[in-house]
């Protein structure tokens, strides 16, 4: 039997593949990362399925009850929010799998910062703008991040910067962004992004943080700053240029 992770999109429930769609509808039990993943997405389960809430679970528990149900000849749908590739904690839980002989695959899903870009109706690379995404979050209050990782480090380079789990410490992200970008640099804020509730704020590394207060944003929410969320006389690609050869 086989564990499944899954990648349940950014909140709205049909932001997902129909590959985990199906394998939710099959499988006898489901892991689900709380309010994170969206109840229409658990109805899918089969009536009889065993539903597991891990947000008030700790690691074992969790690898626990996948280990029991693949003991038990169960194969297990395991929800996460956004895609498994970022910010998912799947590293630790397929270690303790890959240790306790448990198979397992990963069925991609819509990320977060996905999400927010398509509300923004942005392109995150523009041609002689940005060619450059870096995803990465702060330190506070979560695990430490690698040497080199600090957001004045990353910086330097001025490559558009998407930031996971830092809202709650947005004057610390403007204050360690502004040396490299500027304080007129574009940022855009999208909480609860592809939801009903959904909130989008622009703004520029000056005013971002007094909007963030006044809205009262305080979580699940992804921060953009960037010069290509102004893009102003940027090239076109080459890529639909007449003069290129096609053939």
């Amino acid at each position: 039997m086989t564990v499944h992770f899954i990648g349940a999109g950014p909140g709205a429930a049909d932001l997902i593949t129909v590959r985990g769609r199906d394998i939710i509808a099959a499988a006898p039990v489901c892991l689900y990362a709380g309010a994170l993943v969206p109840e229409e997405l658990l109805d899918l389960c089969p009536p009889e399925a065993r539903r597991i809430n891990t947000a008030s679970l700790a690691l074992d528990q969790i690898v626990d009850e996948m280990v029991s149900a693949h003991r038990a000849g169960l194969d297990v749908a395991r929800l996460h929010s956004g895609d498994p590739s970022v910010f998912s904690a799947m590293a630790e839980q397929t270690r303790r799998l890959d240790a306790a002989g448990v198979p397992y695959d990963v069925t991609p899903g819509v990320p977060a910062f996905a999400a927010a870009a398509a509300s923004l109706k942005q392109e995150l690379t523009v041609p002689a703008v940005g060619q450059t995404v870096v995803l990465t979050r702060i330190a506070a209050q979560a695990t430490p991040m690698p040497p080199g990782e600090d957001l004045a480090s990353l910086g330097r380079a001025r490559a558009t910067m998407v930031l996971h789990l830092a809202v709650q410490r947005i004057d610390e992200v403007v204050a360690e962004l502004v040396p490299n970008y500027g304080a007129d640099c574009p940022v855009a804020i999208v909480a609860y992004a592809s939801r009903q509730d959904e909130v989008i704020l622009r703004g520029t590394l000056a005013s971002i943080a007094t909007q963030v207060q006044a809205a009262g944003i305080r979580r699940t929410a992804v921060i953009i700053v960037g010069r290509v969320l102004d893009p102003t006389g940027f090239r076109e690609s080459h890529l639909y240029a007449a003069e290129r050869v096609r053939g």
